[in-house]
């Protein structure tokens, strides 16, 4: 019955009689990049982040905007890139789960399309980079929880869009990730950063501070260091692009969008819908040869509240192309802004082989969030953190001598309240729950934010109520073991 609900709804998207918002104005068209930052929180120096290098960013705000309220709707990539890659939420559209729709002949609902079929049809030449004269500066990934929706992009080299105008053309940063793709994991001591040993050291675990819900130990701090010189290593990659941006003549017809696909990779962070989990950088710079919109101003800063959802119809507004009847997200950025968003939504379902259920609401001061199994928390399995996080299985030991106090302990408790509410101006590492505070401006908010949720829920018709089948969940409980082994501790069952 829901799916047949999303199909009746985006059906509106292919119909004739809307072809013409699917075109092009006729006038010449912005070239427009996508620098999308793998898992990162706003850990930039433009955003005040300390023992990191991003001077190539950090320029790139002073001449555009940079916005400070930017949430994915995900913490994990696959669903969050499956709903800005369609302008549909991965809740609505069923790639809420974390690798899935890999073999089973999923196709996405009637009507709703990737982004770059829309903008080929404009003109667009498309391309996944992965080269810059012969060196790796993207990952190319596509992870993505459909794959049966045809040919994506014409291309993955730098030195083809020269000659294809306008283009988009997508660059996944690759630093901020574990190399894990070898599938030899298990065998590895310790799994190294992307890149890592080119990184410049300009964090180090003596001029560090980890945030209070990790125990202040040496593994800690020497983790926290690798992952900030990751960033900065970032920062070099994106600064060659926009120089070759600038050397081949691109600069002033290019739109430039840097954004995060996710939160920042840590235990707490990616797979958790904590801002840690979902808060992430977003910078917009505005070439020469166009004329901006009347909201953008070069050098200012903006506190409104964005999803990456509206990712999607605002690119298409850059491109021309109208916002197609019935997708999710406003324009944000543009002539023909939608209306002001309120809240920004977000979900954690499966992820691997975790099996999970959460919802965040999140607004300008306010975080709420719903844990639908309060018995599945941190401490839950999952072997790719188990392995490549060192900080979850120092915290698992140090808990079971009875050595963690404070944030830390509670975060390591099997269990989790089913609501959360969090004060993110008082309160930024969001350890007090509110929500079972009686001040009347914490009552008030929890009861907003739950209501707007359970709205939101039933508008977008959110498939994440409907459990996978254990036949879905199994094979992936047996690919997470043979990447990464299971540890001593687990038993099945648990």
């Amino acid at each position: 019955m829901s799916r047949s609900f999303v199909t009746m709804l985006f059906a509106l998207f292919s119909l004739p009689w809307l072809a013409v918002a699917e075109t092009a104005e006729k006038k010449k068209q912005p070239n427009i990049l996508w620098l999308v930052g793998e898992n990162q929180k706003l850990d930039l120096g433009c955003y005040g982040a300390e023992n990191v290098k991003t001077p190539n960013l950090d320029a790139l705000a002073e001449k555009g905007v940079r916005y400070t309220h930017v949430f994915s709707t995900s913490p994990v990539c696959a669903p969050s890139r499956s709903a800005f890659f369609v302008g549909m939420y991965q809740s609505s559209s069923d790639t809420h789960n974390m690798r899935s729709h890999r073999e089973d002949g999923y196709r996405l609902p009637e009507g709703v399309r990737p982004i770059t079929h829309r903008l080929k049809d404009a003109g667009y030449y498309t391309s996944n980079l992965k080269t810059l004269n012969g060196e790796e500066v993207g990952s190319g990934k596509l992870d993505l929880n459909f794959v049966n929706e045809g040919k994506l992009y014409d291309g993955d080299t730098w030195e083809e869009l020269k000659d294809n105008q306008p283009f988009f053309a997508q660059l996944n940063t690759l630093e901020a990730e574990y190399d894990i793709y070898d599938r030899q994991t298990w065998r590895q001591p310790r799994v190294k950063w992307k890149g890592e040993d080119q990184h410049e050291k300009i964090a180090t675990p003596e001029n560090v501070t980890p945030p209070p819900y990790y125990p202040d130990h040496p593994i800690v701090r020497e983790e926290w260091a690798r992952y900030l010189n990751s960033i900065s290593g970032m920062d070099k990659t994106i600064g060659k692009v926009l120089r070759q941006l600038e050397a081949d003549g691109l600069a002033d017809d290019t739109i430039v969008m840097f954004f995060g696909d996710n939160g920042r990779i840590e235990p707490r962070g990616i797979h958790w819908c904590y801002d840690t989990g979902i808060h992430v950088p977003m910078i917009i710079h505005w070439p020469k040869n166009y004329p901006a919109p009347a909201n953008y101003a070069p050098g200012t800063v903006k506190d409104e509240v964005v999803s990456l959802i509206d990712i999607t119809p605002t690119t298409l507004g850059f491109a021309g192309i109208d916002r197609p009847l019935g997708m999710h997200g406003r324009i944000f950025m543009g002539d023909r802004l939608g209306p002001e968003r309120k809240y920004a939504f977000s979900g954690r379902d499966r992820v691997d082989e975790t099996v999970n259920h959460v919802r965040s609401v999140r607004g300008q001061k306010y975080h709420y969030i719903r844990n639908f199994y309060p018995d599945r928390h941190f401490a839950s399995l999952n072997r790719y953190k188990e392995k490549c996080f060192p900080i979850k299985p120092l915290m698992r030991d140090l808990m079971a001598k009875g050595e963690l106090t404070g944030p830390p302990a509670a975060l390591m408790s099997p269990t989790v309240p089913p609501e959360q509410l969090f004060d993110t101006e008082a309160d930024p590492h969001e350890i007090n729950n509110l929500a079972g505070s009686t001040d009347p401006e914490h009552v008030e908010a929890l009861i907003k934010m739950r209501t707007a949720l359970e709205v939101w829920m039933v508008e977008t018709q959110d498939q994440g109520v409907f459990p996978e089948p254990e036949e879905i969940v199994a094979p992936f409980d047996k690919e997470m073991h043979d990447w990464f082994g299971t540890p001593e501790w687990y038993k099945p069952g648990e």
